[in-house]
């Protein structure tokens, strides 16, 4: 697509975008962060990890999210007792007809909130992550597509560990992005007193489905026709291969899919921001969320006290901008 005609659709587009944000903050205050690297997750397909304690309106705004995008929407709280099937579905016998009907598990949505996935076992954990990379799964000897467009948003705590089975590193790879979701400030808390104290129920506030399932297709394809010049791509890679250099304070660097969702997740935040293109500020922007279930630290590391955002934020200042 030609530069120009680029820039007028997504420069058309914007205004669309800043009305899904004020349409979710009718229910959702602040968050801001959380509900822009959401949208970058439907606009490119890309799942999204969310760590945070509970209270932080997570399961609030994915499921306002999915109404005002006009998608299917089903959470599934996972539980040490729960099985694939709980989530796939599972052929049940008729004794009338003597024959197998197959019934759907929730996994046969838009968007999916696992919830506090790490609470499963490593099975059901598998099952998940199965369905998320083939976007289709197998009940009996059938198989069957998932819905699209098909986003898994997966939550944990970061706070309690004892009986939970914490995600692989393999596995947490394949989601795009992991957001720390954090408290709100004294003045967004405020207003959520407020808002509470005057709604009975959340739900009866009325929201408006301003895209639908169609419209999220048509944006993906603009995303992806979004610019990147080379220096930018080179830029990208020169911090990924700093992650697998050999460091003291990494055991293992960043895979290739986090240089492919560097640059996808960039192209998201170019398009909410109304641009065409991609700029440095893009990747330093979101390389945070991208990188940071993607770099193993080493025991040397835990034992100092540095973390996974002191080892990017000390790439981003030994590789030079483009």
């Amino acid at each position: 697509m030609e530069v120009e005609k680029l820039k007028t659709i997504v420069e058309e587009k914007k205004e669309l975008i800043s009305s899904v944000k004020k349409e979710i903050s009718k229910v959702v205050v602040g968050q801001e962060y959380m509900i822009d690297r959401i949208l970058i997750g439907v606009f490119t397909g890309g799942h999204i990890l969310l760590e945070g304690v509970p209270g932080l309106a997570k399961s609030l705004t994915v499921n306002t999210c999915s109404k005002v995008l006009g998608t299917n929407f089903k959470r599934i709280q996972f539980t040490p007792d729960l099985l694939p099937a709980d989530i796939l579905g599972t052929e049940i016998y008729k004794q009338n007809t003597g024959e197998f009907i197959t019934k759907k598990g929730p996994i046969f949505s838009n968007m999916v909130l696992a919830d506090e996935i790490n609470r499963a076992p490593a099975k059901v954990q598998s099952a998940l992550l199965e369905a998320m990379q083939e976007k289709q799964i197998t009940i009996g000897d059938k198989s069957y597509s998932l819905e699209r467009p098909f986003l898994v948003l997966a939550t944990q705590n970061p706070l309690e560990q004892q009986g939970t089975y914490p995600l692989p590193e393999a596995q947490q790879d394949r989601f795009m992005m992991k957001l720390k979701v954090d408290y709100p400030s004294k003045e967004e808390e405020k207003k959520i007193i407020n808002l509470i104290a005057s709604k009975n129920n959340l739900e009866d506030i009325e929201i408006k489905d301003l895209l639908n399932k169609e419209t999220i297709f048509k944006i993906r394809n603009i995303v992806k026709d979004i610019y990147v010049d080379d220096n930018l791509k080179d830029y990208v890679l020169d911090i990924v291969f700093k992650t697998r250099e050999h460091s003291e304070y990494i055991s293992s660097g960043a895979s290739p899919r986090a240089s492919i969702n560097l640059i996808l997740a960039a192209k998201g935040r170019a398009f909410l921001e109304g641009r065409a293109y991609v700029l440095p500020d893009d990747i330093k922007a979101i390389v945070y969320d991208v990188l940071r279930h993607r770099i193993l630290l080493s025991y040397e590391a835990e034992a100092e006290g540095i973390s996974e955002e002191d080892i990017i934020a000390e790439i981003l200042e030994n590789v030079k901008l483009p």
